[in-house]
Formats: C-alpha cells, structure tokens, sequence
C-alpha cells in the first residue's frame, strides 16, 4: 500500500492505493475518514490520481458525514480536571509542581509532575511520551499473543513503528514487512487494539482489502467486527 495526496480547493485529501487483480477502480472511505484505493494492477497513477480528483466533492461529502459520528470534546489545556483515557477507560489528570518530570496513574488519577506546573505545552509533550512508552509495552504483549494464532501460517513477527497518526489506526507494507501504529490506540480497549494489530499482521499474508484478506481475518479473529465497531463508536 502506497499513500498519495491531492489538493482539493482548501482541503487535503490523503488516499492509500492498493493493488489489485481486478478490472475496475473502487473508491471508498472508511469510517476513520480513512480513503481507500483499489486499482487493477495495470492501473497508472495519473489514471488514479484523475479520478480521485474527480470525486473529490464526494470524498469530501463522506468525511464530513463520519465526522458527525466523532464524540466531540473540547480541546485539551492538560491542566488538573480534566480526563484522559487509557486503556478504554477516563482518568482524572491532576498536575503538580515539583522538581521531577513524570506521569504516574494511580488508582483513577494520572498524575503529571514538573518544575513549570501548569505548562500546558510541556504537559502534553510528557503525558504523551508516557502514552507512547506504555504503547509500546502494550502492543508488542499483544502482537505476541496474535502471533500464536499466526506463525502455523507463516506469519512472523514484523518491525513495528509507534508513531502518530491523524486518521488511521495502523497501516502495513507487507513488502518491507512493517507495520506502523497510531499511538493514540493506547487510549482504546485492549480487544480493540488486538483487533488492529491482528488486521494489520494479516496484511503479512494478503496485502489488499479482498475476499481472502477478510475470509482469513474471520478465520483468525471470527469476532472483529464487533471489535472494529466498538473502536469506531468510541472516540477519539
């Protein structure tokens, strides 16, 4: 899978092309706000990049309709007060002052300590180097597990890059075997992060979005939808 762009009046529109052996050029966007391409394999990116073009408005028409869908919260001051989740769950943020810098849950409280108190900027670069730390403990846990379920496939355990992500969970390149993970899944319930790990690791053996990529994820996981429709009504 490759990701593009196109520039759409004063909108940016990011879409992933997927290969196919198909005859005909599909277009979707998925709840995420995420924009999928599956072309036939013949396909030329001016040919794709021309019809994106062209129904942009529509892709533009779908995004503002998830949207609605998208819990609205207020944007975030990191000051005591406020909740933040972690693992599905709200957790009350409380900020003190003090000479050490550090995140700390405890009982249904996340701490946040520094010497600048309720700096706002550094309070949001430290809760989220601890929310990266913590994914980076929870993911690889649940990728073993998935594993297990995997490796009688052929499926090994990829390279795995944590990182921000503005409108997907998770992506694969199933060539370069690797995959790559929002940071801000940490925030979901662990079922649905297993979800999203064990989708991404079945793109190890079926790169494209077809019949036997979901007839396989079925076989592994028989309840991902309910999973992936928890995780898309939840947040974030």
């Amino acid at each position: 899978m490759t990701q593009y762009e196109i520039q759409y009046s004063d909108e940016k529109i990011t879409y992933i092309v997927e290969r196919s052996k198909r005859k005909t050029l599909e277009l979707s966007v998925l709840p995420d706000m995420s924009v999928i391409v599956i072309a036939p394999l013949e396909s030329s990116l001016d040919d794709i990049d021309r019809i994106v073009r062209k129904r942009a408005h529509w892709i533009l028409k779908q995004r503002d309709y998830f949207k609605q869908f998208v819990p609205k919260e207020p944007p975030r001051q990191y000051v005591s007060g406020e909740t933040h989740r972690y693992l599905g769950r709200q957790y009350r943020l409380k900020v003190i002052e003090s000479k050490e810098k550090g995140v700390k849950l405890q009982g249904k409280v996340i701490f946040i300590t520094s010497d600048m108190g309720n700096d706002p900027v550094l309070n949001k670069k430290l809760l989220y180097k601890w929310y990266k730390e913590h994914a980076e403990l929870k993911y690889d846990e649940l990728i073993d597990q998935c594993l297990i379920k995997l490796k009688k496939y052929g499926i090994e355990k990829p390279e795995v890059t944590i990182r921000k992500m503005t409108s997907r969970w998770g992506s694969c390149d199933s060539y370069k075997k690797k995959i790559i993970l929002n940071t801000g899944l940490i925030k979901a319930p662990s079922h649905c992060i297993e979800y999203v790990i064990m989708h991404e690791l079945c793109h190890l053996k079926y790169a494209d979005h077809d019949n036997r990529f979901y007839k396989f994820l079925t076989l592994v996981m028989p309840d991902w939808k309910g999973r992936k429709d928890r995780l898309e009504k939840a947040f974030l």
